[in-house]
């Protein structure tokens, strides 16, 4: 059964309510943490890409890319869920995994259903909340993956349209 219904949250995945790239966390966490996202990553198989500015790179150790220096060339490792759904991992602070998403990659149940899959997985491999939140709005949820409901759950009333 799936985690949420698209005609239940299809607001949250709304370009003009949340900005087509919504901001994804996990935080309260560590160096340890990103690197069990790297370790999830190559053991899903899941198709990535790592680069730093526009240089493309191996996946490296989750300490080497969060001891770079401040003004080192901007990381990522581009991670495709599917064909079509690709997260954007930044690395910018050690103790909060965050990543984008764009919303026009996430419309109808089968792509949300994806989705919902890939913050079950980060979630259960960290044991912590993976949170979604309106682009610039951080710090007010609308979804994300619940440790004790073992499940991604709604956080904020869907909009009425």
């Amino acid at each position: 059964m799936a985690d949420l219904l698209w005609d239940d949250v299809r607001c949250f995945f709304d370009l003009d309510l949340m900005g087509a790239l919504p901001d994804v966390r996990v935080s309260d966490t560590s160096v340890e943490g990103w690197q069990a996202v790297l370790d999830l990553v190559a053991e899903k198989g899941w198709k990535c890409q790592y680069s730093e500015g526009e240089t493309v790179f191996p996946v490296p150790r989750a300490e080497a890319v969060l001891s770079r220096p401040g003004d080192a060339e901007c990381a990522d490792l581009r991670v495709w869920l599917s064909a079509d759904v690709l997260a954007i991992f930044r690395f910018h602070a050690h103790d909060e995994i965050d990543f984008d998403v764009d919303l026009r990659e996430l419309q109808g149940q089968e792509r949300l259903d994806v989705f919902c899959g890939f913050l079950r997985e980060i979630g259960r491999r960290l044991g912590k909340l993976v949170l979604m939140d309106a682009e610039g709005d951080y710090g007010h949820p609308v979804l994300g993956f619940d440790v004790e409901a073992d499940r991604v759950v709604l956080l904020a009333d869907p909009q009425v349209r």
